[in-house]
């Protein structure tokens, strides 16, 4: 691609939505897990009937921060608060910019006084990395990018591996494993475990529905790590299933994290040009797409904020973070919520039949997840008023249907049926966009999380406190 940074790929377009429109990086991809290990259906299944082993090692960035400022670093990037930060702790962090638009998110681990480790997507990893590069703080930064999406046959390694396991049965494994009892965990709080000779760090957490243990270690252990879990599940009876790259992005679903939202960095001056003019030409924000049937040439309409997505409640106001001025601004105004959208068993089959008859289709539907762009716009109508926005979606065996996450307007109410626009309004450059028409499919505004073992188990947080 000619350019060096996003500033100069930028000048190419007339704004930034027809860059990002027009796309050419294909379908999203989750890099090196086999996309089933059964199948997706039975894989979606066991998280909520038996147990799952998931292999995160390869889809996401880590970021290492340390150094004498390091915590004082990072409470001024992002949105919370770090006053109950302690050691053994895991955060849900989330920066914003200036204009107080949400950039991504990370989970974020306090492993010393002056170590924290950041995983998650690359919008956060880069937008951290840019704020040590122009600041003058003590930190000292280890970036280790996610694995490649297409290897083509290059060996892969990381700097750790990454499971998870949960399900109903997933405490037979852990007591196994650890040769005893595990200690009580509470929810997002970090302790040691031993899985057979190795003693791992572990995570309270949960992904699909039903909180379990995160486990990481040096990428030389992956092989022992897995395969003595595996045994353990088979000693115990307990139907252990590895997870496929299909059925993972789609637990997300059932337990109401909407992913992937577009990174709010196409627009302002000051700070945000100079954000641009850093970040590459190959970045995330330079590559990515976004796909649905919004279009709008203001690509601030595409952002959201952090009471929109549910993140308002754990905002660090006595902090002087990023955009917390434009935050105070919004605090009262009357902003989106996040619901999940379940969307209408005959107008879905209606889309899929259309794939069957003479003439242009509707949009396909790919199961269990039409993802095929890195960010989703799907206009949620009431009438011929837009009040929501679609940007994630998927189907659920568990469920028996297609569900959907996105923001609506404040005053849209639980059991509101609306009606969901599915497909490019016109052609675009995204290869991963086949030529189709637009199907208008009938969606019910439902709770988020959508699973009752989500809503009901889960600790307060996110998941569970109201969007007021």
């Amino acid at each position: 691609m000619s350019g060096q940074n996003l500033t100069s790929v930028l000048e190419a377009y007339s704004n930034p939505v027809e860059l990002l429109r027009n796309s050419k990086i294909g379908m999203y991809v989750y890099p090196v897990v086999a996309p089933e290990f059964s199948n997706w259906r039975d894989e979606q299944r066991a998280w909520r009937d038996s147990a799952v082993l998931f292999d995160q090692t390869h889809h996401m960035d880590e970021l290492i921060v340390e150094g004498p400022d390091a915590a004082a670093f990072l409470d001024h990037v992002g949105i919370n608060s770090f006053a109950n930060f302690g050691l053994n702790r895991a955060k849900h962090f989330v920066p914003v910019t200036p204009a107080g638009h949400v950039i991504g998110d990370m989970i974020i681990f306090r492993e010393r006084e002056d170590k924290f480790v950041l995983v998650g997507r690359a919008p956060t990893a880069n937008w951290v990395r840019f704020q040590a590069a122009i600041g003058h703080w003590k930190v000292r930064l280890v970036h280790d990018p996610r694995s490649d999406s297409r290897p083509d046959g290059r060996a892969i390694y990381r700097t750790h591996y990454r499971f998870q396991i949960q399900g109903p049965d997933a405490a037979k494994i852990f007591e196994k494993i650890n040769g005893g009892p595990v200690p009580e965990v509470k929810f997002f709080h970090v302790d040691w475990i031993n899985v057979g000779s190795r003693r791992v760090q572990a995570l309270r957490h949960g992904m699909a529905g039903a909180p379990g243990l995160e486990i990481w270690g040096p990428y030389a252990d992956k092989h022992y790590i897995q395969s003595t879990i595996m045994e353990a599940a088979r000693e115990v009876g307990v139907d252990l299933r590895l997870v496929g790259s299909r059925a993972y992005s789609t637990n997300t679903l059932e337990s109401g994290w909407i992913p992937s939202p577009l990174p709010g960095i196409y627009t302002g001056d000051g700070m945000m040009q100079e954000y641009r003019d850093w970040l590459g030409a190959d970045s995330y924000e330079a590559v990515g797409s976004i796909g649905g049937s919004f279009v709008s040439d203001n690509i601030e309409d595409y952002y959201v904020n952090p009471f929109e997505l549910g993140y308002g409640f754990y905002i660090g106001w006595k902090s002087d973070f990023i955009g917390k001025d434009a935050l105070t601004r919004m605090k009262d105004a009357r902003n989106r919520k996040k619901v999940t959208f379940e969307w209408n068993r005959e107008d879905v089959l209606k889309v899929i039949a259309s794939g069957f008859e003479e003439g242009t289709p509707y949009k396909w539907i790919d199961f269990p997840q039409p993802n095929y762009a890195s960010s989703s716009a799907d206009m949620v109508m009431h009438g011929d008023k837009m009040v929501g926005m679609s940007m994630f979606n998927g189907y659920s065996f568990n469920e028996r249907c297609m569900l959907s996450l996105g923001v609506v307007d404040a005053d849209v109410q639980e059991g509101d049926v609306l009606t969901l626009k599915w497909g490019e309004p016109d052609e675009t450059g995204k290869t991963s966009t086949e030529r189709h028409k637009q199907a208008d499919i009938r969606v019910r505004v439902s709770p988020t999380p959508y699973a009752r073992e989500a809503r009901e188990n889960y600790a307060e947080s996110w998941r569970t406190k109201s969007n007021a």
